[in-house]
């Protein structure tokens, strides 16, 4: 990443994995499929060339840098390499826990784990990384084998407000006929399945920990996440939990 990619936030050195370590940019899922056939993964990933035809239409047009927000994992391990990151808020949207990781990343089919994805809402706050525009097709391509593998998300461009004025920014927002998408859960789904979900990624509370320790290394105060935490909590220390 570039030597200055920090410069308006210098509290988040140290905080975002560096892309050239992440485990996470080299991830390839359908060589996942291939080596752990019993995940199910094959039936959920989209063939690479329907991937990359995603990427090329969603990028048709784009003239220099590209801006990338992000609401979850990618504010602190984007696998991407960038030059700039910033605090935004998208309107109109929100971070809701109803992504269903079922095929290992987070969680399994016999103990669910849950992600957050970008929804409607009164606004949502995270992260936006400006890709330099000779870097677009490399990081895109990494980006697109991680956000786009399967049908849970459409790839968008929204506007973020910053404090250095709004910008468009690619994202990824929840795809609601998607099977991963349970926009109705119950909350006492999303408590246990946060808290009991696992797996090659890392567990689902630790995904919930590290949006919170991005907002706290930030002071952004987000309700749902500050809750969420409380009743994970709460759970764990139930004879469900303990169980």
């Amino acid at each position: 990443m570039s030597p200055d990619a920090f410069l308006h936030h210098p509290e988040l050195r140290g905080k975002i994995t560096d892309p050239d370590a992440s485990a996470l940019r080299g991830f390839d899922p359908w060589a996942l499929a291939a080596a752990r056939p019993d995940l199910g993964l094959e039936a959920f990933l989209r063939p690479a060339a329907e991937r990359e035809a995603l990427r090329k239409a969603t990028l048709a047009g784009l003239q220099g840098d590209l801006w990338v927000f992000g609401y979850g994992s990618l504010m602190w391990d984007p696998a991407f390499r960038f030059a700039e990151v910033r605090r935004a808020r998208v309107a109109d949207h929100a971070r809701r826990f109803i992504l269903k990781d079922s095929y290992g990343g987070r969680g399994t089919a016999e103990q669910p784990g849950l992600l957050a994805a970008l929804d409607q809402g009164p606004g949502c706050e995270g992260l936006i990384f400006r890709i330099a525009a000779g870097d677009v097709a490399e990081e895109t391509a990494i980006l697109w084998r991680r956000e786009m593998a399967g049908p849970a998300y459409h790839a968008a461009f929204v506007p973020a407000d910053t404090q250095a004025g709004p910008v468009q920014a690619l994202t990824f927002v929840a795809d609601h006929n998607s099977a991963a998408i349970v926009g109705g859960i119950a909350r006492e789904d999303q408590v246990r399945f946060i808290a009991t979900g696992a797996g090659f990624f890392g567990s689902s509370l630790d995904y919930l920990k590290n949006i919170a320790a991005q907002f706290a290394a930030l002071g952004i105060k987000d309700a749902e996440v500050d809750s969420l935490m409380r009743e994970v909590a709460v759970f764990l220390q139930s004879p469900e939990g303990k169980g």
